[in-house]
This record gives structure tokens, sequence and C-alpha cells, in this order.
């Protein structure tokens, strides 16, 4: 074999190898980018981990367990942003609401309640020991956990 043979079957393994890489790290999942999620405040009790990204549009069966209206207090990883709903399929409790103004008037009731009263935002390495503080003691019925880069 002659040395043009050699460099150019060395170029092909070497870009080989580098795809080989490239795809094993696209389908891997981001270490830092989990929440975990407990059935008592302080986080204590029964708990499942979700690695992100995550849509759950109910929590009716996670890991052979039926998590709606259960959760209590959360951790969420250093790289993850959680979003947790009052409703199951990430749906606003009162949106429909929004489309009729005087009624919302005259019920007392702003666009800033009903997005404050139905879903919840926690950012990087949020640990919510008790979401009752968020007057959001089990209420969740669907959530997402999405990965920050």
């Amino acid at each position: 074999m002659n040395s043009i043979s050699l460099a150019a079957n060395g170029y092909k393994l070497a870009l080989f190898a580098f795809l080989v890489l490239l795809t094993a790290n696209a389908g891997a999942k981001n270490k830092d980018c989990w929440a975990d999620f407990f059935e008592h405040s302080q986080y204590t009790g029964k708990h499942f981990l979700i690695e992100g990204p995550a849509e759950l549009k109910d929590l009716k069966s996670i890991n052979g367990e039926d998590w709606d209206l259960r959760i209590d207090s959360l951790t969420v990883g250093p790289k993850a942003k959680v979003v947790v709903y009052e409703n199951p399929n990430f749906k606003l409790t009162l949106t429909e609401m929004a489309s009729y103004p005087d009624l919302m008037r005259s019920l007392g009731i702003t666009e800033k309640d009903i997005k404050e009263d139905a879903e919840l935002f926690f950012n990087a390495n949020a640990r919510i020991h008790d979401l009752s503080d968020f007057n959001f003691h089990a209420k969740i019925r669907s959530l997402k956990v999405e990965c920050l880069k």
C-alpha cells in the first residue's frame, strides 16, 4: 500500500469515528436536565425522577402509579426548567374566560390572575419544599421539563 492509500484510509477512519461520536452525543440526554417530584412536602414520601426534555400530558401512569394531584414538593436540576399545570394536557384553568373580558372584569379576575392560578415555572436548581407556598398544593395534573443550554 502506498502512502496516499494509507492517508486516505486514515482520513476515512477518522471521519467515521467522528460521525459515530457525533451521533452518540446527539442522542444522549443531558444529565443535568432533570426534575424530581415528591409526594409530600420537604422532599419526602414516594418520588419520581423525570429526565428532560419531557412533556407529561397527564400523571395517571408514572412508573405504574397515579401521580395526579399528588405532588407536593420538587427539585429541579442545574440545566432544567419545569412548568407545572393545574389541568391535564397543559391547559390553563381559566384560559377560555380570557375570551370574555367583560365577564372577567365583572368577576374581578385579571389576565395575570388566570396565568398565576393555572401554571407555575421553576428555574434551574429550584428546591420547592412545599407547593402550598404557591397555593399549588396537590394541584399538578400535567408538567414539562425543558432543558437549558
